[in-house]
């Protein structure tokens, strides 16, 4: 979230779309209830059901799984026909006013630097002209054409009302009244919040469907502000935790990226991703990135990371390829892996095309399943029957399963939606064996350490030397080891020597311990952090993330003293773009930061330099080396701009933005021999289909307690009561869905929640499909949805394409 939960009550206008969060975030619902209970708050919802949402929305749409972007861009050509934008905003904290490169196009579903064969983008021609300065050239008009603010005009003028009805099939009435009512919020007065959850990142243009409502959010002026923000609703209590300390080979933890094969050195890599600015007085935060990771190799390495060895650059693996999820089983697939150690995950259940999952892990030599219950993958050996028809004996992997804790058997924090660290006690000891996934990890790393010092390796000193201080070697505590995520001065920080007065004797400025801000990291060896963002949550005032205090002085829902907020207890990102440029309140009902003539204040921590005066001109956006916020953005895979592709999948074969037969879907989305065969086509597969939440479960964990296998005892899928009639099906009789890939057998409950939709004069008609079951648990047991859906990804998060995908229908 840009903003927070609570945040929410201080909105005008309420969209919720990609997300359910009535059914899916019940608690946190109170908050949108809240606003349209004490600021007449308007809620709208754009789903392709009628949710529980839907039922307390004051508008409903439907919408074609799947074409969110047809719908939004033509909510961007609605605003900009109609001037319905927040002008002065959009001028002063975003790209509208630079120049683009002269050789950027997009022409039929291709931007420029396309290449076929490799599904890539060289992006040479994407980005701003730069002048001779180094800064950005801009146009203060906005009337050049080459300038972003026209290129986006022209990109979205070809969404009108009438194509993205033909798209989407939300009624064109519909879309033009939703869009009217987002427009009155470009008002400096009027404020929306946008919610939005896996219904939008579960498609091959995940990223950019977020990113078309952040567009618009800019557009309207509602970046910034209390009541605004676009707001990502996270379906556990730590997703938010798991993203931010990200582990995997992309990115390091605090978003950093991780070291590519071509980083030969550690001053390559540092240059690549150290940002500089491209207007002049930005803040260009990113060039503190030295001062994070050389922290971060101190916090890794301790002495063993300095100046002679380069922080230890080289103990850190460079990236030669992907090597996400759907990289990793693929590799598997193929038969070049041998182990894999699962961790809180079970991916026989969460990964998309099960058989093909199911024949990767038959491949590997070992699997270990850390989880505290009996998951589908360690157990993907066995036979269940049709449920999971394979034959044991042609399965050699051999399953190690390590009994975990949950989340109520352990001490340490959550960190939420908002960004908000709450440190929480345990509640109950683990049954029997089980223990804690850091007691687990560290014990293997521990045992593994012996083995390299009795045995030797390959390459030893990342293992031998990773600095491991806990007192008990084996069980760190969670104390520890936030104290180590959150940083210390290794020893005293002096003053820096003073140019005029060399000989003046330096001071201590930070005495050696906990920091209290990441303001206070080095690049020179001095501290370390295991995760910038959260540097300072435990500072030498001590956990701050145990803080309970629930005073709100302002009444927006701050509570500063609430657990603690990254990054620096902040509770809304790019707060000083609730200012107008002057520094003033852009609307007095809801002051949140202003310029008092010496510094920025207000009732939360300054996004910005605190003495950075308005004519200084310093942006609010401050992560970008432009200090502005891009409509045009060069860092996404499949063009600067969003633009709409069909699934992969596509129930109507077509793409209506353009005629060129290679962009129907997604040109820059990874696929792998044998996956798009496995695609299937409309004319076998004519139904649309999804996978969604329950409200009485939680993914596959609730199917093994008792009282939610009361609630929603058995497996069910969900269509129309046209489709219904269509084909013969009576409610509750079983059906089978089938897909390019597998089936799934369940009983059909016939709702009026879902109706086809119209799509360039052709009906088009879903099936949901709810993902809870599977062949382990206390519920019924029943089919994986996974068995469905195809292995296809996001293509710059590789999120896989849960939510929309072709199936046929017919009685079991």
């Amino acid at each position: 979230m840009t903003n927070s939960w609570v945040d929410i009550k201080n909105t005008d206008l309420v969209l919720i779309m990609g997300g359910n969060a009535a059914e899916a975030h019940p608690c946190g619902f109170k908050w949108v209830t809240e606003a349209m209970q004490h600021r007449k708050a308007k809620l709208i919802v754009v789903d392709p059901r009628f949710t529980r949402s839907a039922a307390v929305a004051d508008t409903y749409a439907p919408v074609r799984v799947g074409s969110d972007i047809a719908f939004l861009g033509g909510v961007i050509n609605y605003l900009l026909s109609n001037n319905k934008i927040h002008t002065e905003y959009v001028k002063a904290y975003t790209d509208a006013t630079f120049m683009t490169k002269e050789g950027y196009s997009f022409d039929n579903g291709f931007f420029s630097g396309y290449n076929a064969e490799k599904r890539v983008y060289d992006k040479a021609t994407w980005g701003y002209e730069l002048g001779k300065d180094g800064f950005v050239v801009v146009d203060d008009k906005m009337e050049d054409p080459r300038c972003v603010f026209q290129q986006m005009k022209k990109h979205y003028s070809r969404y009108t009302p009438e194509l993205v009805s033909k798209i989407t099939g939300t009624p064109k009435d519909a879309f033009l009244k939703i869009a009217a009512q987002m427009g009155e919020t470009s008002a400096p007065n009027k404020v929306m919040t946008i919610l939005y959850a896996l219904g939008w990142t579960q498609h091959t243009v995940g990223s950019q469907n977020i990113r078309t409502m952040a567009m618009i959010q800019l557009l309207l002026g509602n970046m910034g502000r209390p009541g605004g923000g676009v707001n990502a609703l996270r379906g556990h209590a730590n997703v938010q935790g798991i993203t931010d300390m990200c582990l995997y080979s992309d990115t390091l933890p605090g978003y950093m990226g991780a070291p590519l094969d071509r980083d030969t050195s550690r001053e390559e890599y540092l240059k690549r991703l150290t940002g500089k600015p491209l207007r002049p007085n930005q803040m260009a935060f990113t060039q503190n990135f030295p001062k994070w990771h050389t922290s971060q190799q101190k916090a890794w390495w301790g002495d063993a990371a300095n100046k002679g060895n380069d922080f230890a650059f080289d103990y850190l693996p460079k990236k030669d390829a992907a090597y996400d999820v759907l990289h990793m089983f693929e590799l598997m697939h193929q038969g070049k892996m041998s182990g894999f150690v699962c961790q809180g995950f079970n991916p026989l259940a969460a990964l998309p095309n099960k058989k093909k999952i199911s024949a990767a892990m038959a491949k590997l030599k070992y699997l270990v399943v850390a989880d505290p219950l009996e998951t589908e993958t360690s157990e993907f050996w066995k036979n269940f029957g049709p449920l999971n028809d394979v034959d044991p004996k042609q399965i050699q992997t051999e399953v190690f399963r390590l009994p975990t804790t949950t989340f109520a058997e352990e001490t340490g924090s959550f960190t939420n939606s908002s960004r908000l660290l709450q440190w929480k006690e345990k509640a109950a000891d683990a049954p029997g064996e089980g223990k804690p996934d850091s007691e687990i990890m560290a014990r293997i790393f521990v045992k593994i350490r012996e083995m390299y010092r009795k045995d030797g390796g390959k390459v030893p000193d990342p293992i031998l030397k990773l600095s491991w201080p806990y007192q008990n070697a084996e069980a760190p505590s969670p104390a520890e080891i936030m104290r180590e995520f959150s940083g210390r001065a290794i020893a005293d920080l002096m003053s820096p020597i003073d140019p005029k007065n060399p000989k003046e004797p330096q001071k201590v400025v930070v005495p050696a311990g906990q920091l209290s801000s990441f303001a206070q990291l080095r690049d020179d060896g001095s501290t370390a952090c295991g995760n910038w963002l959260y540097c300072g949550s435990w500072s030498p005032a001590g956990n701050l993330t145990a803080r309970r205090d629930n005073s709100d002085p302002s009444g927006l829902g701050v509570f500063p003293n609430w657990g603690y907020s990254w990054p620096a207890n902040r509770r809304i990102l790019y707060n000083r773009a609730s200012a107008d440029p002057a520094g003033k309140h852009w609307d007095a009902s809801r002051k949140y930061l202003s310029w008092n003539g010496k510094a920025w204040s207000g009732v939360d921590v300054p996004d910005m330099r605190p003495n950075a005066a308005p004519e200084e001109n310093v942006g609010p956006f401050i992560m970008n080396p432009e200090g502005v916020a891009r409509l045009h953005a060069i860092g996404m895979a499949e063009g600067p701009f969003p633009e709409h592709y069909e699934p992969f999948e596509t129930p109507v074969a077509t793409n209506l933005m353009n005629t060129n037969p290679k962009a129907i879907s997604n040109p820059a989305a990874r696929v792998y021999k044998g996956d798009m065969e496995a695609f299937g086509k409309a004319s076998e597969f004519p139904y649309a289909a999804t996978t969604y939440r329950l409200t009485e479960h939680q993914h596959f964990w609730t199917k093994h307690a008792r009282s939610n296998a009361i609630t929603q005892p058995s497996p069910f899928v969900e269509i129309g009561e046209d489709l219904a009639k269509e084909k013969g099906f009576k409610n509750g009789e079983m059906v089978k869905v089938k897909s390019n890939r597998g089936e799934v057998k369940a009983a059909v409950v016939v709702t009026k929640r879902i109706k086809g939709w119209d799509v360039n004069g052709k009906k088009v008609h879903m099936v949901g499909i709810p993902i809870h079951w599977g062949f382990k648990g206390v519920t019924q047991n029943g089919y994986l949805a996974n068995a469905l859906t195809p292995y296809v990804g996001d293509a710059n998060s590789q999120t896989p394409e849960f939510k929309a995908f072709l199936v046929n229908i017919e009685k079991a």
